[in-house]
């Protein structure tokens, strides 16, 4: 297991623990790198012997390696840090499972890799919209085209993951409890917001999977809305607003975002979804009946500020 002491990390552990697995944390190598696509991403992993070689040492006797490590920076910039620990870190690691026998290596990305799509999938098509995405995005790409060994490599996209100890879940408290918390329209558009619970029973379902699982699944949605998600973590009813007038600020906020080096581009992503959600298509999850019970609900209701505070 890499990235243990993260957010994701450390929940999938306690998953892992009490579900009677043991699991062994693996430090994640600090990695840098100046690719920009997939052809010098692969060429700057091939000359990483002494990293991939430690970590095959530390995956001897594994059966799945799973990497929730990474820099999650939704709102940085660009970087040769930001690409190492997204972009980089998964091939290598990778490529140290195999060494090692392993039989499955799961990957965490993310479903911003698909950017402003009108829906997520578990296709090649993605859409990166800022440094974050397209880091993750590259990892993708390095990922599939890679030569495959025997270990089966699995890449999740994570959606908008909440839970307890989370800063950003704390923020989406407080912004669903106040005046500012709106939707578009009816506000009856999906949300791809998702609890940390469902996600870690995820990754359990996927490692332990025996059949075929595919190079891309999609973390299954949990039946949440948009108007649902402020009102589970705002105890309160948004703001309706005409959808053109929502369309119209997002546009002239991007491209404000654009000339100042996407610098806006985060916190206009978290608008946009408060405001217009994203649609899932079904994928492996549903068609195996792997979905989790969805837990996004309690997640967000723990989390609601008292009132009056």
């Amino acid at each position: 297991m890499l990235g243990s002491t993260g957010f994701i990390g450390n929940a999938v552990c306690a998953d892992l623990a009490a579900a009677g697995i043991t699991v062994r944390p693996v430090p994640a190598p600090r990695l840098s790198s100046e690719a920009v696509d997939a052809p010098a991403l692969l060429a700057e992993a091939g000359e990483l012997e002494q990293v991939r070689a430690g970590l095959a040492a530390a995956f001897t006797g594994v059966q799945v390696v799973v990497n929730a490590a990474g820099l999650a920076t939704p709102g940085g910039t660009d970087s040769p840090a930001l690409r190492g620990a997204n972009s980089l870190l998964p091939l290598v690691v990778a490529d140290a499972a195999d060494a090692a026998g392993v039989q499955r290596f799961v990957h965490l990305s993310s479903a911003a890799v698909q950017g402003h799509r009108p829906f997520l999938d578990e296709s090649s098509h993605v859409q990166p919209f800022s440094a974050y995405s397209r880091s993750k995005a590259l990892g993708e790409r390095a990922l599939a085209d890679r030569e495959a060994g025997s270990c089966s490599i699995v890449t999740i996209r994570a959606t908008s993951v909440q839970g307890p100890q989370r800063p950003t879940t704390a923020k989406l408290a407080r912004l669903a409890a106040s005046p500012l918390a709106s939707v578009a329209g009816k506000g009856t558009a999906p949300s791809p917001v998702s609890s940390v619970d469902s996600l870690v029973r995820f990754v359990r379902a996927v490692g332990l999977h025996l059949g075929h699982v595919p190079a891309v699944v999609l973390q299954p949605w949990e039946q949440a809305t948009v108007a649902g998600v402020l009102e589970a973590a705002g105890g309160r009813k948004p703001l309706r607003l005409p959808a053109w007038l929502c369309r119209s600020t997002l546009w002239a906020g991007y491209r404000l975002s654009a000339l100042a080096g996407e610098r806006l581009h985060g916190a206009l992503r978290r608008v946009e979804m408060m405001w217009f959600g994203q649609r899932q298509v079904p994928g492996w999850a549903e068609e195996t009946g792997n979905v989790p019970e969805p837990q996004v609900q309690e997640v967000l209701r723990s989390v609601r500020e008292p009132a009056g505070r």
